[in-house]
This record gives structure tokens, sequence and C-alpha cells, in this order.
């Protein structure tokens, strides 16, 4: 019978509410074959004493195109050359009634998400924003509202607070490093780690990930891991990268099962209480492998489309959730 990899024994001191080690999850980023199963199962364990429960989240693309950011991967940005639909931002009536569809397919949280730089003033888009998130709670209390919308200053993140934004996404995307080598030019990872701080400060809960198959290394991942960790994540979306005709990395790679699945497992050790969900990719990459994620340290989901490209239904995903019920809780 193979015995368990010492790397894997050494990681189990998570379980015992210990951090992991930075050198020993750099180590384990160069497992190979029959090893990643073993690490899978170690991560299963973490998720279940740790963040147990199942969340998921939809998402509402309310202002589409026409950014002025660089960030490589994206079909938004005015530097791409790509063919997708744009508009202006919603009305809030509209941004209700799509979070009323969210809410009757059983999604727990309703992301309001917007194109551009981000909102450093209480401009009058940004107060129809907060209109928004006063009407979806005042018809749907139980709904978790959350927002991303791009970089924020402290008097901006402090209303977000006021009106009810319980949660906000602001990826980090990649090791900080390299941010501005693989994601963008056009602003700094300084300034997105800076508007996780103001969301820290108000209360508001940090979620923020990442994309796997920017070019990054697998020491790159494990990088971004402990940045998040100590940026305090809550919710960690992660995401795998979907390259879109027009854009820088239209004919970039996929990482394939087992380096997803091995990554996930390692997020899961270095960060056993937050929410990780799996985002863009499920569908493209994980295809037939999607239950393999929830046995790797996946506790939420982000469903219904993923801003310009399709995703499962909530209805897929739920019924797939409840298909899975006997491996995961």
């Amino acid at each position: 019978m193979k015995s368990i990899h010492s790397l894997i024994e050494k990681a189990a001191v998570v379980l015992d509410g210990k951090p992991l080690d930075k050198g020993l999850a750099m180590e384990m980023s160069g497992l190979r074959g029959n090893d990643i199963p073993d690490l899978i199962a170690l991560a299963h364990k973490v998720r279940l004493k740790y963040s147990p429960g199942i969340h998921i989240c939809t998402i509402l693309n309310a202002k589409s195109g026409q950014c002025p950011e660089d960030c490589r991967y994206c079909a938004q940005s005015l530097h791409a050359d790509t063919e997708i639909e744009t508009y202006p931002l919603m009305s809030p009536d509209t941004i209700l009634t799509a979070a009323g569809r969210a809410y009757s397919n059983g999604a727990d949280c309703f992301g309001i998400v917007t194109s551009g730089y981000g909102y450093t003033e209480a401009d009058g888009e940004f107060r129809d924003i907060l209109a928004a998130a006063d009407k979806i709670h005042a018809r749907y209390p139980s709904l978790d509202v959350g927002a991303s919308m791009g970089i924020l200053s402290g008097t901006t993140a402090r209303l977000l607070a006021e009106h009810g934004i319980r949660h906000y996404n602001h990826n980090l995307q990649v090791n900080p490093s390299k941010y501005g080598e693989l994601v963008a030019t056009t602003h700094t990872v300084e300034e997105r780690i800076e508007t996780l701080r103001l969301l820290k400060r108000n209360g508001i809960r940090v979620c923020s990930g990442g994309i796997l198959g920017l070019g990054e290394t697998m020491d790159d991942r494990v990088e971004l891991a402990y940045a998040l960790r100590d940026a305090g994540a809550d919710i960690i979306p992660l995401n795998v990268l979907v390259p879109i005709q027009g854009t820088a990395l239209e004919k970039s790679p996929s990482p394939t099962v087992m380096e997803t699945a091995k990554t996930f497992a390692i997020f899961r050790l270095v960060n056993p209480h937050a929410v990780i969900k799996f985002a863009a990719g499920r569908e493209t990459v994980m295809k037939d492998f999607q239950g393999l994620l929830m046995l790797a340290g996946v506790n939420g989901f982000l469903t219904g489309g993923y801003l310009t490209t399709r995703g499962r239904s909530v209805e897929e995903d739920v019924r797939f959730i409840n298909e899975m019920r006997g491996f995961i809780n």
C-alpha cells in the first residue's frame, strides 16, 4: 500500500489549527501523480472542519464594457478587440428585478458588478448603485448583497457599508509582485490592496481571489494564497482563465484538471477558514470533474454566468450540490 507523502503528513498540522508554513506550501506545489489525491483528501478534511457549508452566489453585469483599464484577460477593456455587449449602468429597478430572479433561484448572495476603474467619489452613478442596494434590502431582506465596482476611497467604502453591502469583490488576480507584468499597467496592485484595507476598516467582508492561467507559475499561486491570507480575505473566488478572442491572452493555454485541483487544495490549506469559490472555468476546464474540486476544498460557486461568458444555471448548480451532499457534508 502506498504511504502518504511526507510533505502531506507535515501539512496535516493545519487540522490542529496551526498555519501552513510557506516553504512547505512551496514544496507541496511540486507534488505529482498519485500524491495529488492524498493532498485533495487533506484539503477536504480541513474544509469540513473549518469552513463547512456551501455558498452559492450570482452576479449581475450591471454596467458592461468601455473600461479604460488594460487588464490583459478582460473582454470589457477598451484595449481589447472584442465583440461584447456594452451598456451604461442599469437602473435601480432593473437591478432589483435581477436580484429577485437570483433570490427565487436559491442564491445566497447577489453581487452588483460594474466595469471601470472604480468609484473614489460618490457621484450620481455611485448613488444609483446605493439606491439599488436599498431597494434589494427592502424587498429581499435575507439576500446577502455584495458588489464589485473597482477601486474605492474611504468615503465610498464607508457609504457601501452604510447601505448594507455585506461583501465586496476585488481580486488581486495574481502574485502581487507580478501584477504589472501579468495583469495591468493602468493601475497598481497597491491601489487594490489599499481598497481591501478600506473594506476591512468599514466592516465589509473581503472577497478577493485570482485567475489561474495568466502566465504565472505554481510558486506565484502560492504567493497569491498567502497574500490573500495576509489581506484577511473572507471569500476567495478562483477562476480558471477562459481565453477570449480579441484579448491579449486569447491564445493562452488553460491549466490541467489535476493542476487546478492541486492549486485549490493548497489554497484551502493556506486559508482554512475562508469560503473558497470556483468561478469562471468550471464548465470549460473542469467539465466532468467539477465534483473533484468539491473534495479539494471548494465550498462555494459563482453561478449563472460570468459577466461576458455564460455559465451553468443556478438550478443546475443547486441540483449538482444536492447530488454531492453525501460526499461534502
